[in-house]
C-alpha cells in the first residue's frame, strides 16, 4: 500500500507490533504519510499538528478494562464473559480480551515508538477510566496537550480521512459541567504483565514484537475458546519470549519464520487437550 504511492490511514496495530522498522521505512522511502487511526495515536498525532518543539513524552490513555480494580487472586477464576464486558468501548472480541489484560495498551506502546519516532523512555501509560481524554503530548518546556472526546472511533476515523481538514462530524458533545472529575492512576504491571512484556519488547528491538504478537493471538484465541484461563495468557506471551529466537535486523522472511516460531512454541504451551483441538483447526485450515 505504501508502495503505490498513497498516504495510508492506518487501522491496525499489528504492522507495526511485528515490523515497524519494515513499514516506517518504507514511508520515508515513498515519501507517504502514515496517518493513525487508533484513539490513542489519533490523539498524539492530533496535539503534534503544528507544534515544531521537541517532543518530551507521551502519555497514553488506558481504561484499565473490566479489572481494573480485581485483585491478583481472582484474575485466574475469571470468565470470558467478563473478560468481554469492556466498560468503556464495544470492540470485537480479540481487541477486547487484550484491553482486559492490557496487552492492548502495549502494543500500542510498540506502536507509538515508530509512529512518533519515540525512545521507550518517552513512553508512559495512564489508567484513565473515563476514557475522555484519549492521549496527552508533554513537551521540552513543561508544557502538556491532550486531546478530549467521546469514546468513540468516528472522529479519529475521520480525522485520518480528512487530514488535514476537519469536517463537521454529528455525535454527542463532551459536556464539561457534567463530567466532574477525571481519574488516573499508574498501571499495577504485577497484575497485569503483558504491558510490561511490550515495554521489554521496545528494549529488544529486533523481531521481540512479532514474537509478542503471535503468542498473544494464540493465546487469546485459546481463553475464548474455553481452554486456558485469563492469567494463562500473559505466561504463555512471557514464556514465548523467552524461548523464540531473537533476530537483531529481521528482514521480511525473518519476520515470517518469527511468526511461524512463536506460534509454534505458544502452541506447545497449551494444554494438550488444547494443543490436539488446535492441531486439528490447523490441519482443516490448511
Amino acid at each position: 500500500a505504501i508502495e503505490s504511492g498513497h498516504d495510508l490511514a492506518l487501522a491496525n496495530k499489528e504492522s507495526l507490533v511485528t515490523g515497524g522498522s519494515l513499514v516506517t521505512d518504507a514511508v520515508r522511502e515513498n515519501n507517504v504519510k502514515l496517518l493513525p487511526v487508533d484513539s490513542e495515536h489519533s490523539a498524539i498525532f492530533q496535539c503534534l499538528t503544528g507544534e515544531h518543539s521537541a517532543v518530551e513524552k507521551v502519555i497514553l490513555t488506558a481504561s484499565g478494562g473490566p479489572f481494573l480494580h480485581r485483585p491478583a487472586e481472582e484474575l485466574e477464576r475469571v470468565s470470558v464473559e467478563e473478560a468481554l464486558n469492556h466498560p468503556s468501548w464495544c470492540m470485537g472480541a480479540k481487541v477486547t480480551i487484550d484491553s482486559a489484560s492490557l496487552m492492548n495498551k502495549g502494543f500500542e506502546v510498540i506502536e507509538a515508538r515508530w509512529l512518533f519516532g519515540l525512545r521507550p523512555d518517552q513512553i508512559d501509560v495512564l489508567i484513565h477510566p473515563r476514557s475522555v481524554i484519549h492521549s496527552m503530548v508533554q513537551f521540552a518546556d513543561g508544557a502538556v496537550k491532550a486531546q478530549l472526546g467521546t469514546p468513540d472511533m468516528h472522529l479519529p476515523i475521520q480525522y485520518a480521512l480528512s487530514f488535514p481538514e476537519r469536517m463537521l462530524l454529528d455525535g454527542p458533545r463532551i459536556d464539561f459541567a457534567e463530567l466532574g472529575c477525571l481519574e488516573f492512576f499508574k498501571p499495577d504491571t504485577a497484575r497485569f504483565p503483558n504491558l510490561g512484556l511490550a515495554f521489554e519488547c521496545l528494549r529488544r528491538g529486533g523481531n521481540a514484537g512479532g514474537i509478542l504478537n503471535a503468542a498473544n493471538e494464540i493465546a487469546v484465541a485459546a481463553f475464548l475458546d474455553g481452554q486456558i484461563g485469563f492469567t494463562d495468557i500473559p505466561r504463555i506471551n512471557t514464556e514465548t519470549l523467552a524461548r523464540a529466537t531473537a533476530i537483531a535486523r529481521p528482514t521480511l522472511d525473518l519476520y515470517r519464520q518469527t511468526d511461524a516460531e512463536a506460534r509454534e512454541i505458544a502452541r506447545s504451551l497449551l494444554p494438550a487437550q488444547a494443543r490436539s483441538r488446535n492441531c486439528k483447526a490447523q490441519s482443516l485450515n490448511s
